[in-house]
């Protein structure tokens, strides 16, 4: 199948909000000078997602096993969150806004046309995080909620997805992140305490390790 002729068999989401996203993108079209900002941010800003969850790391190693075993799923929380997400996309086939609203401004590159729109990606990871993160600290949590807010928007901003696709990106990956962390917080717990009695203790836990009492 030609590039062409899957172009051509995708999903047309223009007619579910795209009054809504050309409201967006007229936005961007009168706050040029906010446009590059907004085309780092929505890439770039991902980072900010990953530096809560070295944040929740580095806490945890104060706060038990338990929780330490909530830190380490949180990535593969959202790594499992992500691909979840690209099977619905491949499901899904919907064809990328700057492809069915070619007259709107947009100021992202278009992409493949294989490469679909919903859901979108960058907000999965985000929405993620912030799921992965609830069992373990909510302050950090409710941080990675306001960024998640705000990386949803830039994707609309730049032309890459229509609303539909961040709600949808937002349905799918709170559930499964926090079902992931749950589930591998109760079985995957035995395993970070004995791998914290090893090597890797420094990683794991911030206690010093205790001194037997014969070599005191």
């Amino acid at each position: 199948m030609t590039v062409a002729t899957t172009a051509q068999l995708a999903f047309d989401g223009s007619g579910i909000d795209g009054s809504w996203f050309t409201s967006v993108t007229d936005f961007a079209r009168d706050t040029r000078w906010l446009n590059t900002p907004m085309e780092v941010w929505t890439n770039l800003g991902l980072g900010v997602f990953a530096v809560l969850m070295v944040m929740g790391w580095w806490n945890a190693r104060r706060r038990g096993t338990q929780a330490m075993t909530v830190a380490l799923a949180a990535p593969v929380a959202v790594v499992i969150a992500f691909a979840a997400a690209e099977v619905v996309k491949k499901i899904v086939g919907e064809i990328r806004p700057c492809r069915s609203m070619p007259h709107a401004y947009i100021v992202d590159t278009c992409p493949a046309p294989s490469d679909y729109a919903f859901p979108s990606g960058h907000t999965t990871t985000a929405a993620a995080t912030v799921a992965a993160l609830f069992l373990l600290d909510r302050r950090l949590s409710a941080i990675a909620a306001v960024f998640a807010v705000v990386e949803g928007f830039t994707r609309v901003y730049v032309g890459a997805h229509y609303p539909h696709d961040v709600l949808g990106s937002a349905i799918l990956a709170l559930p499964v992140a926090y079902l992931t962390s749950l589930a591998l917080r109760r079985w995957a717990t035995p395993l970070v305490a004995a791998l914290g009695r090893g090597a890797l203790r420094p990683l794991l836990t911030a206690e010093p390790r205790a001194v037997p009492q014969h070599a005191r």
